[in-house]
């Protein structure tokens, strides 16, 4: 007997070839069949009719590192069809974890990925020491399947301790950390992550400590998962432009590991200036080629809306000079924004040079959310609005605005993107070989990011409204392609003798909801949140996870290792 067929759907099997009318007959959590299915007898039968049955899409840059302890569906992935993640990205990662260093990681997820430190200490048993064994402990437990870069930032706290922030590692603390990155990609990580991005700061106001590693460093680490089949590279060597040596770096990185190297990211824009940066920014793809080493960028599929916050400071502390006044306690912030000289002095740094200068624009920031009966009255307008009809700066209306709340004023930047010209690039920018859809740091910047959602909003906008690509394409990039970048088994198509992770979506509703808050965190605080529609049903290893829009209580994910999940990950 089979478990499930699926029949009548519209098939479209991930690798960009023409969708065809057929059966899915799925046993013991593989695809079996791919055509007229004449057994009857199967534990489910759906009727698809009408429907699109696609491979599950499998999502390279998230943060589920932390929450798979309190929440093992890792939602809202699942909801938009996500049947994979990878995560322990940019170097953060909770393992390996010496006893003294567990507040350290702790605080540091909680400045630089925007999760509550609350839910960290109450969601998280941190009862673990090496990286196999917090694998361990994760392993059968989530609803998909999973798999876990070996981070920077842990390896380098755990080997250096208080010296990994501010100091170059010594070529002992360089062997040890050799060492300790091979016994992680010996456990199963997937590769090595790191970050020397300007807006990624501890809980102190200092560089993570990735960011304190030298260049030779960094390609010695590399060079560790030349040993170990099935592992890559993932690494933000800047946040804006490259520079000739960032692009040189990657490069040397990616050849002495024999592996290819993703970086994070490109969101493309119709702006010239940010055009010349990302066209400077792809280039490292043939100057690595000529070079023996392979770099990709990861894009994320969607327009992209930000909610800043004073409370945290995370963006806001890449304003030239404002990376300690934002690591600063709330009470000492607070101070700061209500005194007359300390915020012209803010508002002058702000306007300095730095990648996020932009954001220092204040007049074009929207009050989103507020918490004190005093600012119910700005909901929804700009500050440049309020500024105006009270004869005052925007940084004054800004700061007066931001205390009244207690630093917890959400802030929206614009969407910018969302117009017909930049999803027309976005399409050209996703069909370059230089690139591959990603980077939505799902399960991070949880008061910031609603960018989860990306592979809902990009069939929604890119394919059922805007007809700017094919269902087979845009399946190909989201399912195929990243399964390739990692070497990912088995996963990514819908082809006989594959693992049975299946979307089953109806093309006529297909799109992101609208986002909200959800308190539904360890310890009570809220996050973003976002469902989606046309997603009826989501298989992984022929277990269904989702029907109708809600999760089930199934948990049939696979933890991917790296050499027994992954292979086929050499450049070249």
């Amino acid at each position: 007997m089979l478990d499930v067929i699926i029949r009548n759907g519209t098939v479209v099997d991930g690798t960009g070839g023409p969708a065809r009318r057929a059966d899915v007959a799925i046993k013991d959590g593989r695809i079996v069949k791919i055509g007229n299915v004449d057994e009857q007898d199967a534990r489910q039968v759906i009727d698809a009719t009408g429907k699109m049955v696609t491979p599950g899409f499998i999502d390279v840059h998230t943060h589920y590192d932390a929450q798979a302890f309190w929440d093992q569906t890792l939602s809202p992935s699942p909801l938009h069809g996500i049947t994979t993640v990878i995560a322990g990205n940019c170097g953060f990662t909770i393992a390996p974890l010496a006893p003294e260093s567990g507040d350290y990681l702790m605080r540091m997820l909680a400045r630089v990925e925007g999760m509550p430190l609350e839910s960290l200490r109450v969601g998280v048993p941190w009862n673990w020491s090496s990286y196999g064994e917090w694998l361990d402990k994760l392993d059968g437990t989530l609803s998909v399947n999973a798999g876990f870069m070996v981070g920077h930032s842990a390896i380098r706290r755990h080997v250096m301790g208080e010296r990994s922030v501010g100091h170059t590692a010594t070529p002992e603390e360089l062997a040890a950390m050799q060492a300790l990155l091979a016994d992680g990609l010996d456990a199963g990580g997937l590769g090595f992550s790191s970050s020397w991005a300007t807006t990624h700061n501890d809980p102190n106001g200092q560089p993570v400590p990735s960011r304190h590693a030298s260049e030779e460093e960094m390609v010695a680490l590399s060079s560790v998962c030349s040993r170990f089949e099935g592992t890559s590279l993932e690494f933000i060597p800047a946040v804006g432009r490259f520079h000739p040596e960032h692009i040189d770096l990657i490069t040397r990185m990616s050849a002495a590991a024999q592996r290819t190297l993703n970086w994070n990211l490109i969101a493309p824009s119709t702006s010239p200036q940010q055009m010349a940066v990302m066209e400077n920014n792809l280039g490292a793809y043939e100057y690595a080629q000529a070079r023996g080493g392979r770099i990709i960028a990861l894009t994320v599929p969607c327009a992209i809306e930000s909610r800043l916050n004073f409370e945290s400071g995370f963006v806001f502390d890449a304003l030239n000079g404002w990376r300690e006044p934002m690591a600063l306690p709330n009470d000492q912030k607070m101070a700061m924004l209500s005194d007359a000289e300390r915020r012209r002095e803010l508002d002058e740094l702000a306007q300095g040079p730095s990648p996020m200068r932009g954001v220092a624009k204040w007049h074009n920031l929207t009050v989103g959310d507020v918490f004190s009966d005093e600012n119910q009255q700005f909901l929804g307008r700009t500050i440049g609005e309020i500024a105006e009809e009270q004869g005052r700066s925007t940084f004054d209306t800004l700061c007066d605005i931001v205390v009244a709340d207690e630093l917890r004023t959400g802030l929206l930047q614009p969407l910018r993107g969302n117009d017909d010209e930049t999803w027309e690039l976005r399409v050209k920018v996703w069909r370059d070989e230089r690139t591959v859809l990603g980077g939505t740091d799902a399960g991070a910047h949880l008061d910031l990011l609603a960018t989860f959602n990306a592979t809902s909003a990009m069939l929604g906008n890119a394919v059922r409204e805007r007809q700017l690509l094919t269902w087979e394409e845009a399946v190909h990039h989201l399912a195929d392609v990243p399964a390739h970048l990692y070497g990912i088994k088995d996963r990514g198509r819908l082809a006989e003798g594959y693992h049975a992770d299946i979307n089953i979506i109806d093309p006529t509703t297909v799109g992101a909801r609208p986002t909200y808050a959800k308190y539904d965190l360890p310890g009570g605080a809220w996050r973003l949140y976002g469902e989606a529609d046309g997603f009826d049903h989501v298989f992984v290893n022929g277990t269904e996870i989702v029907r109708n829009g809600e999760f089930t209580p199934a948990r049939p994910g696979t933890l991917l290792r790296s050499g027994r999940d992954t292979a086929g990950t050499a450049v070249g």
